[in-house]
Order: C-alpha cells, then structure tokens, then sequence
C-alpha cells in the first residue's frame, strides 16, 4: 500500500515504492484523500503487474529508439529477421528521440531509404515492419505513446517507387518476385552430381553425399524449408505413416508434412546408409550439433546453401538457389495433385493464400495443357 499523510495546508501527500521496479520512491500530491486513494489505486494495480506508467519513468531511462530496442530485445524476443532490421535501424537512427517519431519524420525516413539507401520496396516495408512492431510493444509497455501511430496509418503502397523518388534515386527499384522452377533435365543433372560424390572443377569430395541426395530429395517433394530438414530428429520420422512431423517451423508452428513415394523412397536409402554408418545420435543427418542458437542454424544454412551451389555449378546449371526447391515442391503439389489451398497450405506452413500463390508457380505450358 502506498504511504499517506495530510499536509498542514490540507492536500494529501502519497508515497509509492516497489522494489526491484523503482528505482526512487514516487511522490505525489492530492487535493483530497478520496481523489489520492483513487489515483493510488490504479498505479498500485500497475506496478504489481510490473509496468511503469510513462509519466513515472525516470528521465532518460527509455527516451530513444535505440534505448527502445535494447529492452525489447531483451524482454519481447523478436523474430530474427525483425532483429536484424532493427539493428540497421539502431545504426543510422538510434539516437533519434522516441518523442519525435512524427508521421513527418516516417516520411522523409521512408523517402531516404528510397532515394539515398536505393532500398527494394521489400525492404523498406521489413524495416517499417520492424519499427512499427517494436513501438507497438513500447506502447504497451506504456515506454511511448502515441496519439495517432505514425508508422500505423501508411498508405497502402508506401514503399513502391513514385516517378520523384525514380528520379532522384538514379532509377528507382521495384519488388521482384523469384518464380525459378527445375527446367528439364536439371533435377537429373543435380541428382547425378550428387550420386558421384566429387565436384570436378574443385576435385573435391562432397561430404555425406548420401545426406545430400536425402536433403535435395525431399526439398523437392515436401516442400520443406532447408533448416527444418538439416534439424530434423530420427523421432519426427514416420515411415509408418509416410509423415514428419516439425516442431520448430519459420513461423512458428508445428506442422505434419506428408511423404510422397518417392520421398519414402529416398529416406528408406537414406536411413540405410545411416545404420552401416554406425550413427547412434538421434539426429537425422550429420551437419547439425543440436544447438538451437540463431549463430549456430545461420552458419549450417549458409554451409550448407553455398555447398548446393557448387553442386548446381558442376551441374552447369546457373541461376538456381536451395530455396527455390520450395517454389519447385508447392507448385508441383498444385500440378499434380487434386488437394485444395487449405491442405496444401497445411503441408507447406504458409500462413495465407498470397504468400501460398507466390510459390505456386504454375507453368503457361502446363496450363494450356489443361484447357479444351
């Protein structure tokens, strides 16, 4: 309960403490008692709950963005592409003033990453995204307010290019959605790389081949994205119910992927070669040391991307990245079976049917194919 007195000239005087959360008491004064108890009443209600009204933060204490950032990286836990943005942001405006994000100041940020930065509008929108995200959570926290949330109210098409920022940029930059599929002949090619073992030009091995054949197999019959499947434990493999089943996902839910015959196939192999192995860690291929660490999945994802580019390489095959075989694996389940959005959705963890229709990349001729 907070402390109470009356003055001599009649106002009330309260004291607020709590440890661990003030770093001072709190002193307030009231015309009436009815008026102080009310008002301590709700502070108190607050503090229990570990939040410090704005107007009772100490001067200084959360006052910039980067002041922001740091606790909101340290209690909110950001997803790692919001954290990366953030750190950019942090860079070249941290010591802006939390007080001073007007809708004036988004718009000429908006305008320097468009006409100094060059930045795509994909870009732009992630480290709007990111920002705007970050003051939402200082909001709540009650670090910041803002009366009319100015990374809130954009319009719509915001980060697109007009004809005055093309101009003063040198050319202006547009959204360019990747729509990379297999051509023919090239599945083959990658996989007979893959089965010899060597890169010829590098007259080097490639290590694990067989985990390497497993690994491309499936990203072209599941869809799966190349972290779930290099973190992938013998216990989230069903051979019985042809399934695996993914606890950590991108977006952050679980998920059962079903197994085509040909991705049976390829792990049945696969888990052969295993056994003659001797392996007896419950992990599924051989890269990953168990770590879930954001340094430790980065630094196996990007081994692992650049050594499937030296692949596609000795495949004489140019323009090609790992995650393109996601564009390949969801347009394949829309062309070749008769599953609906909502099922293919569910297989391929996307959360809606825009994002799901940006991997779908159906061929003109395969459609034609289709018409009468």
């Amino acid at each position: 309960m907070a402390g109470k007195r009356i003055r001599t000239n009649g106002t009330w005087e309260y004291v607020f403490k709590k440890a661990g959360l003030l770093e001072k008491p709190i002193y307030m004064t009231f015309a009436s008692e009815q008026e102080g108890d009310e008002y301590a009443q709700r502070l108190e209600a607050l503090l229990d709950r570990g939040i410090i009204p704005s107007e009772h933060q100490p001067e200084g204490r959360i006052l910039t963005i980067a002041a922001l950032d740091r606790e909101y990286q340290r209690e909110a836990h950001p997803s790692s592409k919001d954290a990366a943005s953030l750190r950019v942001i942090v860079r070249m405006h941290g010591d802006w003033p939390l007080a001073r994000i007007t809708a004036g100041w988004v718009d000429n940020w908006i305008s320097e990453m468009k006409r100094v930065e060059q930045l795509a509008p994909a870009t732009i929108r992630a480290r709007v995204g990111a920002l705007a995200r970050c003051t939402d959570w200082g909001m709540r926290k009650g670090y910041v307010q803002f009366p009319d949330h100015p990374l809130r109210s954009l319009p719509d098409g915001y980060a697109q290019y007009t004809k005055m920022d093309a101009a003063l940029s040198g050319g202006g930059r547009v959204d360019t959605e990747r729509d990379r599929r297999l051509e023919r002949g090239e599945y083959e090619k990658i996989l007979a790389v893959i089965q010899e073992g060597r890169l010829p030009r590098a007259r080097t091995d490639l290590p694990y081949a067989p985990a390497l054949e497993c690994i491309f197999i499936l990203a072209v019959e599941t869809a799966m994205r190349l972290r779930e499947m290099y973190t992938l434990t013998l216990a989230q493999v069903d051979l019985s119910q042809r399934t695996v089943f993914l606890e950590k996902t991108k977006n952050g839910d679980k998920r059962q992927v079903p197994l085509s015959s040909v991705a049976m196939s390829a792990l049945e192999r696969y888990l052969e070669f295993r056994s003659e192995q001797g392996w007896d860690h419950d992990r599924l291929f051989p890269w990953w040391g168990g770590r879930h660490d954001a340094a430790s999945l980065s630094k196996i994802s990007d081994f692992l991307s650049k050594l499937f580019k030296r692949v596609f390489a000795a495949a004489d095959i140019e323009d090609l990245n790992f995650h393109d075989f996601r564009h390949e694996a969801t347009s394949r389940l829309f062309e070749r079976t008769r599953l609906s959005e909502t099922a293919i959705m569910r297989i391929t963890g996307h959360k809606s049917q825009r994002m799901l229709m940006r991997y779908a990349n159906l061929r003109g001729s395969d459609l034609a194919d289709s018409l009468w």
